[in-house]
């Protein structure tokens, strides 16, 4: 597709959510808006796929959960998009038992950590650790679509010291020692730090505490919701939003140099060029400097597995006291204990597969059995989304696939290992009896969906404040600013980007309002 005009107020590079969430807010404003996607649909990494040949079945393939997206953001634009909140938060296998945290039940929730470690204390602790950071959540979530505070600022309006120095000043896993005694209870806790981040609970930089911020504050309460019709059916939806409000959308338009004076910008492509007032780019921080011509920074390196599976019916479990269709309708945890996250980090850090790749397991359908036809739901089949954690991109750099083969079969044989029954047992097969199994990789993630080293926020996650109080720049305090002032940042590389949320689209949007009235 080429696009119609020789020039627009604002171009933006690449049709993922968060480009999709500026256009429609600039659209609206009555900015003449163009939106440049390289691939042939747009949703980025946001977008549901029938992955097998033959299955009617529509997966998240890439992003699965929401958690960030404001309600603020769905009400602004109009969107006919909902989701569905798990009442099970999540269960852990442990021998022949397990950890059942049920959002429903406190009686039964304290009854299983009992069970699991022999007294109440962890479940006590762990009622008052969420407690804190459930407040922070009500604090700190609606400032991430408002100019971004400084340091001061953003302390005094989380306003409780404990809080604060846990998760902005010490390294997360002092907190996680302090409070929690049993090693299985302090893995749970220590996941949210590590999706899609290569680090430890011990690091000096802070890493894992940013990490950890932004998967407990999402929509005020840290819930991770999941996405009716699939993560496809949100950027159909923005998509759609967008055109209505006048944007243009241009596919299987790919961007190869932007050019800027500072006043002015060309953006150009394989047909040509288009003039731009702004651009704003919805891709990594890395690609940009490609884009312009400068020297690339060091590439970020995701270090995830993802596997997407469809069932013919739910596995049984070693714990005869847990319903599968319980146990995987929350996050099934598998291998992440806190001595064994240490380990997997340890041995991916000198270059090894970890040989208990930890991961982790939800059931969209459980929750949401609409991304299936009918007659698939009707049978008892499901899907589960797989996200292993500890492989970076290095593990796969010499031999890709046989790296990956050797991940997927060390990943699955830590599944199977507390099933009652293998897990290719219950795969569904595709119309050519093949197993309906898909596994991702960093690399894969790199070629399919442009993200640098496979990392899923583009970069580190940042802390949500401005690093320099005094700056005025609409860009800076919006957290999306550039070299360039009329080049904005609008996807997961921005201040307070990551995930899906749409906030860095709505921040990059604002920016340009408030540049050019």
């Amino acid at each position: 597709m080429e696009p119609t005009r020789s020039s627009y107020d604002v171009v933006i590079v690449g049709g993922g959510h968060n480009g999709l969430v500026a256009a429609a807010y600039l659209a609206r404003a009555g900015r003449s808006v163009l939106v440049m996607e390289r691939q042939g649909h747009t949703g980025g990494a946001a977008v549901s796929a029938r992955v097998f040949d033959g299955v009617d079945a529509r997966l998240s393939r890439y992003s699965y959960l929401v958690s960030l997206l404001p309600r603020q953001i769905v009400e602004e634009l109009g969107l006919r998009f909902a989701t569905r909140r798990r009442r099970i938060s999540s269960y852990t296998p442990v021998g022949s038992g397990g950890l059942l945290v049920d959002t429903g039940s406190e009686a039964r929730t304290r009854a299983s950590f009992v069970e699991l470690t022999g007294s109440d204390r962890d479940f006590v602790a762990w009622q008052r650790f969420y407690g804190i950071t459930g407040r922070l959540a009500e604090r700190v979530f609606p400032t991430l679509t408002r100019p971004l505070p400084s340091r001061a600022e953003l302390e005094r309006v989380v306003d409780d010291p404990v809080a604060w120095t846990a998760l902005f000043e010490r390294p997360l896993g002092e907190t996680i020692e302090s409070e929690f005694a049993d090693d299985t209870v302090r893995g749970v806790v220590l996941t949210d730090a590590l999706i899609g981040t290569f680090t430890h609970a011990h690091d000096a930089t802070l890493r894992q505490n940013r990490c950890f911020l932004y998967h407990v504050i999402g929509g005020g309460t840290g819930d991770w919701d999941v996405p009716v019709g699939g993560m496809g059916a949100l950027t159909d939806a923005l998509a759609g939003a967008a055109r209505t409000a006048g944007a243009e959308i241009v596919t299987d338009c790919e961007v190869t140099a932007i050019e800027t004076d500072g006043g002015t910008a060309e953006v150009r492509y394989a047909g040509g060029a288009v003039g731009a007032g702004y651009v704003l780019v919805n891709a990594a921080p890395h690609q940009l400097a490609g884009l312009l011509g400068a020297p690339e920074p060091p590439k970020p390196e995701g270090a995830q597995l993802k596997v997407n599976m469809l069932l013919r019916r739910l596995p049984r479990l070693r714990d005869t006291e847990v319903d599968p269709a319980e146990a995987f309708a929350g996050t099934f945890h598998i291998g992440e204990s806190y001595a064994q996250l240490d380990r997997a980090y340890g041995e991916a850090a000198i270059g090894r597969i970890p040989s208990a790749p930890p991961s982790e397991i939800y059931c969209h359908t459980l929750t949401d059995p609409s991304i299936l036809s009918p007659e698939l739901a009707a049978q008892g089949a499901h899907t589960l989304t797989l996200f292993g954690l500890h492989t970076p991109a290095k593990l796969f750099a010499k031999d890709p696939v046989a790296a990956k083969d050797a991940l997927v079969k060390a990943t699955l044989a830590q599944l199977d290992s507390v099933l009652a029954e293998p897990i290719s047992d219950c795969l569904a097969v595709d119309a050519h009896g093949e197993p309906c199994l898909e596994a991702k990789t960093p690399l894969d993630l790199e070629r399919e969906v442009g993200l640098p080293g496979g990392h899923i926020f583009h970069r580190d996650l940042a802390f949500p404040f401005q690093a320099d109080d005094a700056d005025t720049d609409p860009a800076t305090r919006w957290g999306v600013s550039t070299s360039h002032p009329n080049v904005l940042l609008c996807g997961a590389g921005a201040v307070r980007g990551g995930g899906v949320s749409g906030i860095p689209g709505h921040n990059a949007a604002m920016a340009v309002l408030e540049l050019r009235p």
